[in-house]
């Protein structure tokens, strides 16, 4: 099993920055692909991005793609999420979330292992 600590949210302006890592423990980040998630009050649960176990592919949701960007380091067992031009529309709750499948999944279905999300606001 894998346990999942999600940190780097915050308030930050329209047109800031933001760098959402998510820390591993009880296994190596290498053998899961990784999704992140978002979440905004009274929404559904939203993909924005998630990353293939070995082959590195990625994948964007339309609302981010060109200004988020997903990476993972297998030495510090830690993905990330670097968010640039943020708006206030991308606040919300950002989880990530584990599946031991070779291939991730940004609509979220086949995830057996969530963080408990951090709180991203962006607003002036």
């Amino acid at each position: 099993q894998v346990q999942l600590v999600e940190s780097g949210g915050g308030l930050v302006q329209p047109g800031g920055s933001l760098r959402l890592s998510c820390a591993a423990s009880g296994n190596s980040l290498r053998y899961y692909a990784i999704g992140w998630f978002r979440q905004a009050p009274g929404k559904e649960r939203e993909g924005v991005s998630c990353i293939n176990r070995s082959d590195g592919t990625r994948y964007y949701a339309d609302s981010v793609k060109g200004r988020f960007t997903i990476s993972r380091d297998n030495a510090k067992n830690t993905v990330y999420l670097q968010m640039n031009s943020l708006k206030p529309e991308d606040t919300a709750v950002y989880y990530c979330a584990a599946t031991d499948n070779y291939y991730c999944d940004i609509y979220g279905y086949d995830y057996g292992y969530w963080g408990q999300g951090t709180q991203v606001t962006v607003s002036s």
